[in-house]
C-alpha cells in the first residue's frame, strides 16, 4: 500500500483535466473526492489513459528487480484468468492444482526431502515479503510451544540476520514484535558473516535468515558454513535453532548455476525458504512462495479452514482475495521453459 496525500484545500490543482481534447471531457474532475456525476466510458478511459502516459516505459525500467515482459501467450492466459479468485478453491480447482504442482516443482528444485508420493508443504504468496511473514510467524509459533512446554517465558524472541538484508525482515520484526538482531557488515565482507551470526544466537532466537542473493550486491551468503557452525552450537546448548533462507532472488538462479552449492533443504537446518517468482522467474509482480522442509515445521494452529464459498479449504496467507493470474503464469513459465533451457538461458 502507498500512503497517498491530498492536497490542501486552496491548491490551484485540485483537479483532474484531460490531455487531449474530447467531446466526452468538458469538465475537470475533482483529484480526491468522488465526481457528482458519471462520466461516460471514453472519458474515464482516456483521463486515466493521459495521466500513466507520464509513468515511465516497463521495458525501460532495468532497475525494477522484476519481470516487466512475458510472452504474449502468457500474457493471454493472464488475462484469462484475471477474473478468478486464488482464493475459491472450491470454485476454481483447477487453479487450486496449478499452484500445488508450482509448490511441489519447486520444492524439488531446492532439494525437499520428499518420498515418492509425499506432496511438498508451501504456500502461493504476493511477492517475497509475505513469504517472509509466513515463515517468521511459523518460526515464532513453533519457538513459542517449546518454551512454553519447557515452562520458560516466551515474550522476548529474537532473530539474526546480516545488516543488508532485505526491508520486508525489519517489517516483520517491527509487526510481530519480535526483536531484530542485525550482524553488521565490515569493510569488503557485505553479507552476513556466520560465526558472528551463530555468536548472536542465543535461547530466545527463532531462526537464523540466510540471503541467497543480498539486495546490496546480489551476493549469496556462505549458508552451509552457517549450518555447520549452527549444529555445533545447538548440540553443545541443547538448542535447536534454525534457518530460513531467503532466496527471494538467487532461488530461481542457484539450482541451475550452481547446482552444487549447498545452500538448500540438502542442509538439516533449512526448514523453509522462500522464493520470488517476479524477480527471475520470468512473471510479473507480484508473486512469491514459501516452502518449509516438512508438515511438522508449520505449526497446524496458523492454518485456517474455511467454508464461506463451499466446501472445506485451509488457508496460510496474510491476506484473503487475490487474483490467480500470477500463479497461472508461473505455471506457464515453468512448464514452458523446463530446467534445461532454463539453465541455457542462465549460462
Amino acid at each position: 500500500m502507498v500512503l497517498s496525500h491530498a492536497a490542501s484545500a486552496g491548491s490551484s490543482d485540485d483537479s483532474v483535466h484531460s490531455t487531449f481534447a474530447s467531446r466526452y471531457v468538458r469538465a475537470s474532475l475533482p483529484r480526491f473526492r468522488m465526481p457528482e456525476n458519471s462520466i461516460p466510458k471514453e472519458a474515464a478511459y482516456q483521463i486515466i489513459n493521459d495521466e500513466l502516459m507520464l509513468d515511465g516505459n516497463p521495458r525501460l525500467n532495468l532497475a525494477s528487480f522484476v519481470t516487466t515482459w512475458m510472452e504474449p501467450e502468457c500474457n493471454k492466459l493472464m488475462m484469462d484468468s484475471i477474473n478468478k479468485n486464488y482464493v475459491d478453491m472450491d470454485e476454481y480447482p483447477v487453479t487450486t492444482e496449478l499452484q500445488n504442482r508450482c509448490v511441489n516443482m519447486i520444492a524439488h528444485l531446492f532439494n525437499a526431502p520428499l518420498g515418492e508420493t509425499e506432496t511438498a508443504v508451501g504456500v502461493g504468496t504476493v511477492g517475497s515479503s509475505e513469504a517472509i511473514m509466513l515463515a517468521g510467524l511459523a518460526f515464532k509459533r513453533r519457538w513459542q510451544n517449546k518454551m512454553k512446554a519447557a515452562g520458560k517465558p516466551c515474550d522476548k524472541p529474537n532473530i539474526v540476520t546480516g545488516a543488508n538484508v532485505q526491508v520486508c525482515w525489519e517489517k516483520f520484526a517491527r509487526y510481530f514484535e519480535v526483536e531484530l538482531k542485525e550482524v553488521k557488515l565490515s569493510e569488503g565482507y557485505y553479507v552476513m558473516d556466520p560465526e558472528k551470526a551463530v555468536e548472536m544466537v542465543d535461547e530466545n532466537t527463532i531462526c537464523v535468515a540466510a540471503i541467497l542473493g543480498s539486495t546490496l550486491n546480489g551476493e549469496f551468503e556462505d549458508v552451509k558454513m552457517l549450518n555447520d557452525l549452527l549444529v555445533k552450537k545447538n548440540e553443545e546448548t541443547g538448542w535447536d535453532t534454525p534457518i530460513h533462507v531467503d532466496a527471494a532472488s538467487g532461488g530461481f538462479i542457484a539450482p541451475f548455476l550452481y547446482p552444487e552449492l549447498e545452500w538448500d533443504f540438502r542442509l538439516p537446518l533449512v526448514k523453509s525458504i522462500n522464493v520470488s517468482g517476479h524477480k527471475y522467474g520470468l512473471v510479473y509482480a507480484g508473486i512469491g512462495w514459501c516452502i518449509w522442509r516438512s508438515k511438522e515445521d508449520l505449526p497446524d494452529e496458523l492454518i485456517f479452514h474455511i467454508n464461506y464459498l463451499g466446501a472445506d479449504q485451509p488457508t496460510f496467507t496474510l491476506n484473503f482475495s487475490k487474483g490467480s493470474s500470477q500463479v497461472i503464469a508461473q505455471y506457464y513459465q515453468l512448464i514452458r521453459l523446463g530446467f534445461e533451457v532454463l539453465l541455457i538461458d542462465f549460462v
